[in-house]
């Protein structure tokens, strides 16, 4: 079902139509809104302009957050490997100790 949400932007309003909820996309479009008056604060530029370089500059925070993300699904990895490693490693002294205490006995 697709849900009809009114916003506004950069003092323009916008129906956006999607099937995330009306809380998600507000939220979505407030932070545009947020990085597009960054932009227009900062500069003398049109508002086209400013959306261009708002939207520049989410692109460039998408690209850092999934090479962020990235980077944490290898270093799980890492330690996932390194912590079967290990259970084996556990596994074959629990087996050790076992034979020695036998032959002890």
């Amino acid at each position: 079902m697709k849900n009809r949400v009114a916003v506004t932007i950069a003092g323009q309003e916008y129906t956006l139509v999607g099937t995330e909820d009306a809380g998600y996309t507000e939220k979505v479009a407030a932070h545009v809104d947020e990085k597009v008056r960054e932009v227009l604060e900062g500069a003398r530029v049109s508002l086209v302009d400013g959306a261009i370089l708002a939207a520049v500059n989410i692109a460039d925070e998408y690209f850092k957050e999934v090479e962020a993300a990235e980077n944490l699904r290898r270093q799980l990895k890492e330690y996932l490997e390194e912590a079967t490693k290990l259970k084996l490693e556990l596994s074959e002294a629990k087996r050790e100790i076992f034979k020695l205490e036998n032959k002890k006995q």
